[in-house]
């Protein structure tokens, strides 16, 4: 149900919300509706006429229906950083089993999600499933986690999901070693578990120009040593390539006087190719830190399931980062919202050679009655289906992918869902909990001849 709410333009006091714990292993955006307490309901106000004037219909806390209510503590974008929040998913769930009582209502939702997911013909949950799922034994799942924490960060220079971490920081580690632990606590050795994916979406870099592509290395060596074990490390790594300052100077074209000197922040705008060929090293150094550290953690809470990767974006992978992750994960995972796999793009999974999986794609109209299509737009809810099952074929036809995950069961809300205003039309079921027929049928169709179009047996 996490995200399912969305913003209603009213807060409390501040002082009566509970802030979040430094050592929170999950995101804010990723927690159930964690509704505001008691306490705070009498200090209730509008913190956006804008945001509340958007609803003909709120219930009071007091009202049955209040339980439907939310509190986030920080969002990622919008006019509104924090505030009240309301799913209108679950309060149609509570109308249709004409129950609020949380565990009942929860156990009639997964029973019929279930149901849905074994006659729409899938083989498994994907990313983002509750992890109330993960102990019912009745449709493998993928598990997921974040690494979250205090520990340092450099800037890519794109972070549209925010910084990257520095691995090199020992904080990285040990929060990797908490998280990977909990989500092992959580999966509890389960069979159905096919696996894990760590992290979401992160800025990597993308190809087209030196500093999108090593922006991390780039804005890496713009931090003091003293303050950026990132920083140490890449100092080191060109100390054991060059020996001495003036052969990296050379290298360069630099007229740095010391390694102290290279130190403190160094701000470089002209890059010449031995120069962008230590970049490439740099930046492999730095993505193999991260995955090394990510594997170790997982190998030991968790030996019995696959790593998935980190759900490459298509617009922040470069060869670096995707080569340093091949070595370490089971399987690569992309994100990929386009109408299908075309090629030549995906002529890297051969070099690769690396089982693949598609973590999200997704198609929408607005004939649904959202404002928004989503990323990739149909002409209608046919049309929907015709693009899924175009998608979905070329995906089977390549034979480095090994399947694909829609993003998302549920449609956004239809004033966006609280983390950052997505409205948008990509769920199997509306708001209301009604499937799409369109779309359910062409699953079906694709799912029902899975295997025989890829094995032609």
């Amino acid at each position: 149900m996490a995200n399912t709410s969305t913003i209603t333009g009213y807060d409390f006091d501040a002082a009566l919300i509970k802030q979040r714990d430094a050592d929170d292993y999950t995101p804010e955006d990723s927690i159930g509706l964690n509704t505001a307490p008691k306490s705070a309901w009498s200090s209730r106000h509008i913190s956006s006429q804008l945001r509340a004037d958007m609803f003909t219909w709120l219930p009071s806390y007091n009202e049955a229906a209040g339980a439907n209510y939310g509190y986030r503590r920080s969002v990622h974008s919008g006019s509104l950083k924090h505030g009240e929040t309301f799913s209108f998913y679950r309060a149609n769930l509570a109308r249709k089993y004409a129950t609020q009582d949380e565990e009942t209502l929860m156990q009639y939702w997964r029973d019929a999600t279930i149901k849905r997911m074994h006659n729409w013909g899938f083989t498994s949950f994907g990313n983002w499933v509750d992890a109330s799922f993960y102990q019912m034994n009745r449709l493998p799942y993928f598990a997921n986690g974040w690494i979250i924490g205090d520990f340092k960060t450099v800037n890519s220079g794109n972070d549209y999901w925010g910084a990257m971490p520095d691995p090199f920081d020992p904080v990285f580690t040990q929060r990797t070693d908490k998280v990977i632990a909990q989500i092992a606590n959580e999966v509890k050795n389960n069979p159905w578990c096919v696996g894990v994916f760590i992290d979401n979406e992160k800025s990597w870099g993308s190809m087209g120009t030196p500093s999108l592509q090593y922006g991390i290395v780039i804005n890496g060596l713009k931090k003091k040593a003293n303050d950026s074990p990132l920083k140490q490390e890449f100092i080191r790594h060109l100390k054991n390539k060059y020996q001495n300052i003036e052969n990296l100077n050379t290298a360069w074209d630099l007229k740095n006087t010391s390694w102290a000197q290279l130190s403190q922040p160094v701000e470089l705008v002209l890059f010449n190719e031995k120069m962008l060929g230590d970049f490439s090293e740099l930046l492999y150094l730095y993505a193999d830190a991260y995955f090394s550290r990510v594997n170790q953690a997982f190998r030991k809470h968790m030996p019995n399931h696959l790593y998935m990767g980190p759900r490459f974006a298509h617009w922040a992978m470069t060869p670096e980062v995707l080569k340093a992750a091949a070595k370490y994960t089971d399987v690569m995972s992309y994100n990929y919202y386009r109408e299908g796999i075309d090629q030549p793009y995906w002529d890297f999974l051969a070099e690769l050679d690396k089982p693949s999986i598609i973590g999200e794609f997704h198609n929408g109209a607005i004939d649904s009655g959202l404002l928004n299509p989503g990323l990739i737009h149909a002409e209608s809810q046919f049309d929907r289906g015709e693009k899924y099952k175009s998608y979905l074929n070329s995906v089977i036809d390549n034979p480095y992918f090994v399947g694909a995950h829609w993003f998302q069961y549920i449609d956004s809300p239809l004033t966006g869902r609280a983390y950052d205003g997505e409205n948008y039309n990509v769920g199997f079921v509306s708001v209301a909990d009604i499937p799409y027929p369109p779309l359910v049928k062409a699953a079906q169709e694709v799912n029902r001849n899975l295997y025989q179009k890829r094995f032609g047996k």
